[in-house]
């Protein structure tokens, strides 16, 4: 079996020997229409609100209208499918989330290898998740936590926005580093998963920044640690997951891809003109205020991300014995 590292080493060289002729005029070209970013979840939430916020920034870039076309279903493999399938000219392309790298080994058959059949553009933001629980659990740290659960081993139940969510394998991953048991509660969605943390059915739940602060801010929730490698800017005070379980990081990512075999001068532009909306003071204040980081750089480094996550994620997801269950 190919390794997800080992395929996108073999595509990457592949596309260093793609002959030049002609890329110019295609970039130059391109866009001449509309070009569609799919998104595999409901509007609304966080992939919907990047996809319309970086298509409008290409919209206003490059002179055409980018539109965002939402295709839930199947944890965004619907999604997936749709643009593996579209053309490689450029004018689809797909936000990229954790749910990608996930769900490679969380579905048994896929009708898609998504390193193989997606490539990479760009990368957009990376969110810290918050380890957070009901500010009636006694544990007031990170420590008192671990402790806690110790103490009433399979008696903390922690939250998810469903199996094989990005929240739920970052609750299978703590436990495996901090050796703790804990029940996992999976949910239709995230908000009702925060609604039962916060009437206290359930103790724990690693929610996004973004979806979380102003209950943090507000008492409603106790944020024991980010999930990130550093600490949040949007949360300086809270101490990071790794401060007291060396090595555990488990973020959200987002980015953008394109059907494989898309010319590569047109997401070089792509990639250039991402990253200049990036580094624009209006986006980066927007970014910041969904608690994320720019993941700036070549579509290569967003290639390798990719491979990174998804070789995490296959471990943790193993470990467990999760399996996709009916959507």
């Amino acid at each position: 079996m190919t390794t997800p590292r080992r395929t996108f080493l073999r595509l990457a060289a592949g596309a260093v020997a793609l002959p030049v002729v002609a890329r110019p005029a295609i970039a130059q070209s391109y866009p001449s229409r509309p070009v569609r970013i799919v998104v595999g979840f409901t509007p609304a939430g966080a992939t919907d609100i990047l996809a319309r916020l970086i298509g409008q920034w290409l919209s206003e870039r490059l002179g055409q209208t980018f539109v965002v076309e939402n295709r839930p279903g199947a944890g965004s493999n619907i999604a997936t499918e749709a643009v593996v399938r579209s053309p490689a000219d450029g004018y689809t392309l797909m936000l990229v989330a954790p749910a990608n790298a996930i769900n490679a080994t969380l579905y048994d058959k896929l009708p898609f290898d998504f390193i193989r059949d997606i490539a990479p553009v760009a990368g957009l933001i990376r969110v810290a998740n918050v380890m957070e629980v009901n500010p009636e659990l006694p544990a007031r740290t990170l420590p008192e936590f671990i402790a806690y659960a110790k103490a009433n081993p399979g008696k903390v139940n922690y939250a998810s926005a469903g199996t094989g969510s990005q929240q739920h394998v970052a609750g299978e991953l703590f436990k495996m580093m901090a050796g703790i048991q804990m029940v996992h509660i999976p949910y239709r969605g995230g908000g009702p998963a925060l609604a039962d943390l916060m009437g206290g059915q359930v103790q724990l739940f690693f929610g996004t920044t973004a979806s979380t602060i102003q209950l943090i801010r507000s008492g409603k929730l106790r944020a024991l640690a980010v999930t990130t490698a550093e600490r949040s800017n949007a949360l300086p005070d809270v101490p990071t997951v790794a401060e007291f379980v060396p090595g555990y990081e488990a973020s959200s990512w987002y980015g953008i891809g394109a059907p494989r075999n898309t010319p590569p001068e047109i997401i070089d532009r792509l990639n250039k003109e991402i990253n200049a909306g990036l580094a624009d003071p209006r986006i980066k204040a927007k970014l910041e205020d969904m608690g994320g980081t720019a993941l700036t750089g070549p579509a290569s480094a967003f290639g390798k991300l990719i491979v990174d996550e998804t070789e995490k994620w296959a471990k943790v997801v193993r470990a467990s014995g999760a399996k996709a269950g009916p959507d």
